[in-house]
C-alpha cells in the first residue's frame, strides 16, 4: 500500500512539473502577460506621442502661426515691426553675484 501511494506522488509530481515550469507552464504564461501589458502601455505612450507630432507637422505645413510661435519660442525671434524687452528681477543678479573678498592695502 505504502509503495502504491508513494507512486501516486511520484506520478502527480510528474505530471505537475511540465503544468508549472515547462516550455508553455504557467510561470511562462505569467510572465509573457506581464511582458504583453508592459508592452500595451509602451505602445499607448507611444501613439500618443506620434498623434502630437502628427498635428504638430500639420500645423507647421497648414500655416505661418505655428512656424512663427516656434521661432519665438526655440530661437528667440521678433518680428520687424517688434521691439524686445526683457525684465530682470534686480533680486536675481545680487543673488547670483559672488562674493567679493576685501582688497588689502
Amino acid at each position: 500500500m505504502r509503495t502504491i501511494v508513494l507512486g501516486l506522488v511520484v506520478a502527480l509530481a510528474l505530471i505537475q512539473y511540465p503544468l508549472w515550469w515547462g516550455k508553455g507552464g504557467w510561470l511562462r504564461v505569467w510572465e509573457m502577460e506581464r511582458q504583453v501589458d508592459a508592452q500595451r502601455d509602451l505602445n499607448d505612450g507611444l501613439r500618443l506621442r506620434n498623434a502630437a507630432l502628427q498635428a504638430e507637422v500639420r500645423d507647421l505645413q497648414t500655416g505661418t502661426d505655428a512656424i512663427e510661435e516656434r521661432a519665438r519660442q526655440e530661437l528667440g525671434l521678433v518680428s520687424q515691426d517688434e521691439l524686445f524687452v526683457q525684465f530682470v528681477d534686480g533680486n536675481a543678479e545680487l543673488r547670483e553675484a559672488p562674493a567679493q573678498q576685501p582688497q588689502r592695502r
